[in-house]
């Protein structure tokens, strides 16, 4: 099940939307144009649990700059696609609702919670965690919140049966979530450290979204409320 769009117009151009995935996608041709091992950009600008929570660190900048740089590296295109496409179907509405500025604001921040959420179930890997994913999360959690029977155009692949079908974000969203739930709790039991999907943070990411957007869009309000106010 893939989705692709949603019927969910705005009212504004989602400027900060668009400039999220070109510098992710600009980032990630940087990082294939050169000539070196890849992974020894992810080990230098991406998030390692170890050093977030004991500040320690071998890489070039602080472990809490880190987790910002981490949201704008991917380890392969289809790894980029993916992040990207969510962005783009779920991400302009929340830029509508909250601004440009609450915005950013509000993606980076689930992007950090997002990435302390993992390094607390990992505390003592070494493997450090790329991808905006975890800001991604947060989108969808909001998008859950204050969309919830928006339509989301989704391909269905069964066996040799491919159909497009229009199904409300409650399920496409809830369904998601669900998996990150389920191969979360099947990962606990792994061997710390071993690498992989961040369950965790794609689950932090989402119950900050959850959680936060209501903040910043009561922010939102009491300001314009002042500005009306105040003129």
């Amino acid at each position: 099940m893939i989705p692709y769009k949603d019927d969910n117009p705005t009212r504004t151009f989602p400027y900060v939307t668009i400039g999220l995935i070109a510098v992710n996608t600009m980032v990630f041709i940087w990082q294939v144009s050169i000539p070196s091992d890849p992974e020894r950009i992810a080990f230098a600008y991406g998030a390692v649990p170890h050093f977030m929570l004991t500040f320690s660190t071998v890489q070039p900048i602080h472990p809490f700059l880190s987790v910002f740089t981490s949201m704008f590296i991917h380890g392969s295109f289809l790894h980029l696609f993916a992040n990207m496409l969510y962005l783009w179907i779920f991400g302009d509405n929340i830029e509508d609702r909250l601004g440009k500025v609450r915005f950013i604001l509000f993606y980076l921040t689930c992007g950090l919670l997002a990435a302390y959420a993992h390094a607390l179930t990992e505390s003592h890997s070494m493997v450090p965690m790329i991808g905006a994913s975890g800001a991604v999360s947060g989108i969808l959690g909001a998008y859950l919140l204050l969309f919830p029977h928006a339509k989301v155009r989704t391909i269905v692949i069964l066996v040799f049966f491919i159909q497009v079908v229009r199904l409300p974000a409650l399920f496409v969203i809830g369904l998601w979530i669900a998996i990150q739930f389920i191969n979360g709790l099947l990962s606990a039991g792994a061997a710390p450290g071993g690498g992989g999907v961040a369950w965790f943070a794609h689950i932090g990411g989402f119950i900050s979204g959850v959680l936060l957007i209501k903040v910043f869009l009561g922010s939102r309000k009491y300001s314009l409320k002042a500005l009306i106010f105040r003129n």
